[in-house]
């Protein structure tokens, strides 16, 4: 399941009620990505998209998880809009049979996700506003994804 929303989420009930009734799933992994204060710089996440084009990439991204991985199920929830800092951003979940497929997959979705996923970010603060970007290590831990199966 893929979901945008500029509503808050909560990652615990979300990742319980994803992994009700999977019996066949020996692992759950997950990872939650929070909007930090960085020192109080931040007062604010503005993630800005495009609604229907963003999931589409989205679904790629978790396309090429399933591929990759003997995944049972995926789940991405990503924000939108306004984000304080503690707030969750983003939650990727996958179920597996076995441990290393379900983390393997969630390291990949957020590689994938972080540079790939279609959002416009800027950051607000006592400074003013400012654009954020992937960085150089965000790139580089997508790339070593190619020589890995």
């Amino acid at each position: 399941m893929i979901r945008v929303s500029a509503e808050p989420f909560d990652p615990h009930g979300e990742t319980a009620a994803f992994a009700a009734g999977h019996k066949e799933a020996g692992a759950l992994a997950s990872f939650v990505g929070l909007c930090r204060a960085e020192g109080g710089s931040v007062d604010t996440l503005h993630l800005d998209h495009y609604p229907g084009f963003t999931e589409t990439e989205i679904a790629q991204i978790d396309t090429e998880a399933r591929t990759r991985f003997d995944l049972i199920d995926t789940l991405i929830i990503h924000r939108s809009g306004a984000v304080s800092p503690g707030e969750p951003i983003v939650l990727a979940a996958a179920l597996a049979a076995h441990r290393k497929a379900a983390l393997q997959a969630v390291d990949f979705l957020m590689d994938y996700l972080k540079t790939g996923a279609p959002f416009w970010k800027r950051e607000s603060g006592p400074e003013g506003e400012r654009w954020i970007e992937p960085g150089a290590q965000d790139y580089q831990a997508r790339a070593e994804w190619k020589d890995r199966k």
